[in-house]
Parts: C-alpha cells; sequence; structure tokens
C-alpha cells in the first residue's frame, strides 16, 4: 500500500514500562502489548489501524507516546471497524463518537466507509424539517449590528481600523442563516470575519487570522460554527492562529445546531 504522510501514534521504547494502560484506551484497538528482549512493550498493530487523533495519549504514564507526522499507510475506516468488532465489539460506539469529533483532523487521504443513509461528507447529508410554530403576523424591521465592510476572511484587511482591540467574531458562514438572533446575540458592538473551514483554504485562514491577530490585538475572540463535523475545523483553525502569534487572548467557541438552536 503506498504510504502518505499524516499523524500517526509514535512510541518510545526508553520510557514505555509496558503497563499497556495505552490498549483500553485506543477505541481502535491499534495497539498491543507484547514481549521483547528489554521486556513488555507496547506495539502498534498495523499502521492503518491508527487514526493519529491520540486518544491514548493521556493513559500513558510515562510519557512514551506521543502524535508524530510521517510516512504511514493511510488510516482505513472499514479494516478498523472490523478490526474493533472483533477484539472489542463494546468500543465500536466510543470509536464512531470519537470520529466524528474529531472529524475535521483527519486528512482527505484517510479512507472511510461511511454508512449507506449518509452522503460522504455528514455536513452535506440532506435533512429537512416543517415549521412547527406559525409564524407571528406582527412584523418589526430590526436594525443591522454589521459596523464594517468586508466581512469574508479572504477580503478583509488584516490592518483594518474596525479589527483594532476589538472583540473579534469568527464565523463559519452557515451560522447567520440558522441562527436567527445572530446580529442580536453575537454581533453587537463587534468586529467580524466569516469564512468555511471545509471549503476555503485552511492553512491561508491560519496565516489570516495570525496576521490579525499580530495587528490588531483584539480584546477577546469568539468562534462560532455549526454543528457538523467540518465545521469544527474552524475552531482549531483559530485556535492554532491564536498560538502562532503568541497572544493571550480570552477564547470562546460558540455551537449551534442546524436547526437553529445553541448547542
Amino acid at each position: 500500500m503506498k504510504k502518505v504522510k499524516r499523524k500517526i501514534i509514535k512510541i518510545d521504547e526508553e520510557l514505555c514500562d509496558g503497563c499497556g494502560n495505552c490498549v483500553p484506551a485506543c477505541p481502535e484497538q491499534a495497539l498491543q502489548i507484547i514481549d521483547t528482549p528489554k521486556g513488555k512493550k507496547a506495539r502498534l498493530v498495523k499502521e492503518l489501524y491508527c487514526d493519529g487523533l491520540g486518544a491514548c495519549l493521556g493513559n500513558c504514564p510515562t510519557g512514551a507516546l506521543t502524535i508524530e507526522e510521517e510516512e504511514a499507510e493511510p488510516y482505513n475506516e472499514e479494516a478498523t471497524i472490523a478490526r474493533i468488532k472483533e477484539m472489542a465489539p463494546e468500543m465500536l460506539e466510543t470509536h464512531l463518537k470519537h470520529l466524528n469529533e474529531h472529524a475535521q483532523e483527519l486528512p482527505e487521504h484517510h479512507t472511510h466507509k461511511m454508512s449507506k443513509k449518509m452522503t460522504a461528507c455528514p455536513g452535506s447529508q440532506m435533512l429537512h424539517w416543517s415549521e412547527k410554530k406559525k409564524p407571528s403576523k406582527k412584523t418589526a424591521t430590526i436594525p443591522s449590528a454589521l459596523r464594517q465592510w468586508p466581512i469574508q476572511l479572504h477580503l478583509v484587511p488584516a490592518f483594518a481600523p474596525y479589527f483594532q482591540n476589538a472583540d473579534l467574531v469568527i464565523v463559519a458562514d452557515c451560522v447567520p442563516f440558522a441562527y436567527a438572533n445572530f446580529h442580536q446575540d453575537f454581533l453587537q458592538g463587534k468586529a467580524i470575519a466569516i469564512g468555511c473551514p471545509k471549503l476555503d483554504d485552511a492553512d491561508y485562514y491560519v496565516e489570516k487570522i495570525t496576521q490579525l491577530i499580530k495587528s490588531a490585538k483584539p480584546k477577546s475572540i469568539t468562534v462560532l460554527n455549526m454543528e457538523v463535523p467540518c465545521c469544527f475545523g474552524l475552531v482549531h483553525i483559530v485556535q492554532q492562529a491564536i498560538k502562532q502569534a503568541g497572544k493571550k487572548i480570552p477564547f470562546e467557541s460558540v455551537t449551534i445546531g442546524i436547526k437553529g438552536e445553541k448547542i
């Protein structure tokens, strides 16, 4: 199988004492304990079972486990599920939940076998629901809380005066359509930048937001994302930018459900 550069577990044999705590902590059942000339040690069963998300890291008392980027076989979801069903079927639900929570962290070359009822991306799954409440006959004009232009992350200048020392809200572009009170609850008195972590260039976003933070020195940053897995990428993009900027900034993330509720 052709290898790709991706994140995968790395085991330091000098630090590993063979305690085995990592084995049940890995939902994918990718680790095992074997006898070696240096005693019991943890080993990766197969590279294709490791998703590189590091669920096992916090369970190693010696710090022998790390996640590193290197040449490895692509993660294979179908083979992993088959192994879980064979070795620890009770872990299957944990694995699927873990994978969905971190779906945005898995690169495109990872292979996944999705449910037949689901499209390739959970965020693209077609859904429809009927409105339960009848709209009120009373109407009122609500003023916009927007105080700047442009707002798209590709277009906003990082040095724009409206970003200077501002409370900044970085928004997945589907959020204002889903959340009816967006202007009232999240935009009042704030600067804004919007984008899509799935369709746009994530690396560019990290670079742009890093530049914005260094230049504007915002007072706080709030990220608004949708509940679909790919949209959580925006949170990680902003967190990475804050880290690269080397600034300590109050940070908050808010998730909006596809039916318009805060989660």
